[in-house]
């Protein structure tokens, strides 16, 4: 499959509450307090990318979140973005926006080697047509964290984003394993490299695994990153078409991403 470069698309943002950059809005593993328990993040990316999956059937993106971390280790958040997914696929249904609510707790086991657990709910307020499934879904996860490199994994209480399987049932149980290195180059430079796995619950043909290679450039006035992505999901266009086809459009293909981004 092809690689086409996205566009180039300016933002205000930088890190989404996430354990890989401009890629996922999942709470990040790390032991590190901020030096205010107030943070917050903008961004405008050229594409909103899930667990490699397009969210905005290739258009640029929206994104941005606060966060309040306790010295404890406690912490709560919310992140949004503009979505198309869902109305795409669902016709008279509308759903624009993404918002997901977070909370958990970070700590230290010993030396560089941390932990964070939390719950993670994402939120699609629209309007639906009667009969249509609402993709809101709830997550806890789990990772570790050991100095560049995390461990993360995510498992669903609800359906995973409205899925059934093919004879009707439920996908609660579907999980998601997510190994992230980050590492700092000097200069402003950083690189990730990230390879993922989704399981579907009781709907093995529409599990599908992905990764990413990526680095970033911190510029003074925010932080320019540039990644190639891809996931095997782009062999399964019509095995969950709501999430892997959006009229015929490939949302797992391969392709690049771009983004500039601040941390307020």
């Amino acid at each position: 499959m092809k690689i086409n470069l996205v566009a180039l698309t300016l933002a205000a943002a930088v890190l989404l509450p996430a354990a890989s950059f401009a890629q996922t809005a999942e709470p990040a593993a790390s032991v590190a307090a901020p030096a205010s328990p107030f943070t917050g993040n903008v961004m405008l990316a050229s594409e909103y990318l899930y667990r490699g999956i397009a969210q905005t059937r290739g258009k640029p993106a929206i994104q941005g979140g606060f966060d309040f971390v306790h010295p404890s280790g406690f912490y709560i958040g919310t992140w949004g973005s503009n979505i198309s997914w869902f109305g795409d696929n669902n016709p008279g249904s509308s759903a624009s926006l993404e918002l997901d609510i977070y909370g958990g707790y970070k700590g230290a086991i010993s030396g560089d080697l941390g932990y964070d657990v939390g719950v993670l709910t994402y939120n699609y307020p629209g309007n639906y047509l009667p009969g249509v499934t609402k993709p809101n879904t709830t997550e806890v996860y789990g990772a570790l964290t050991w100095k560049w490199l995390s461990a993360k994994y995510s498992y669903s209480t609800t359906d995973l984003f409205g899925t059934l399987t093919p004879t009707g049932g439920n996908t609660k149980g579907s999980g998601y394993l997510d190994l992230t290195g980050t590492f700092d180059l000097g200069g402003g430079w950083g690189a990730v490299g990230h390879a993922g796995h989704q399981t579907m619950k009781d709907f093995s043909a529409a599990s599908y695994s992905d990764w990413k290679l990526g680095v970033t450039k911190d510029v003074g006035i925010g932080s320019v990153g540039l990644a190639v992505l891809g996931t095997n999901a782009r062999d399964k266009c019509g095995v969950i078409p709501e999430s892997y086809c959006i009229g015929g459009y490939e949302a797992g293909k391969n392709r690049a991403l771009l983004t500039f981004g601040k941390t307020l």
